[in-house]
């Protein structure tokens, strides 16, 4: 079902990925992109767990638009292991501007299909997406 305001349609594969890391911890992390032939977000790539935050980062292309999901193992100041999935949408500077709309007006309805994270984060540059802001964010 694609979105009116978009025409973005999201993949089942999608949804099934993200079930997969929130129920089984499967992956640390997936990479979504629009693909604009088929009109729908797809997967575009998947961290194994073993993977760390630096992994996730150098996955992203530093001048295209994703949206990914990142489950971020934490221990809180009462020393408790803890985890939270974010939602993280990357529009930099330097894509394209019709990729910063399409990004733009399918966020919402991509966001409804991911129902079960906890923290959203968008980021224009690198520099809104450290692990330093990710660890302030988590707690």
């Amino acid at each position: 079902m694609a979105n009116s305001a978009s025409g973005m349609a999201v993949s089942d594969e999608c949804k099934l990925k993200f079930q997969e890391l929130k129920a089984k911890r499967t992956f640390r992390f997936i990479t979504f992109k629009i693909n604009e032939h088929s009109q729908q977000v797809v997967v575009d790539r998947v961290g194994q767990p073993g993977e760390t935050y630096a992994d996730f980062t150098a996955t992203i292309p530093a001048d295209e638009c994703r949206y990914a999901v990142f489950d971020f193992d934490f221990v809180t100041d009462e020393n408790c292991q803890k985890s939270k999935i974010f939602f993280i949408s990357w529009s930099p500077d330097t894509s394209r501007v019709r990729s910063k709309m399409l990004y733009a007006s399918s966020k919402d309805r991509f966001k409804r299909e991911l129902d079960g994270y906890q923290v959203e984060l968008q980021a224009t540059d690198p520099s809104e997406m450290t692990l330093d802001v990710v660890k302030a964010r988590a707690l």
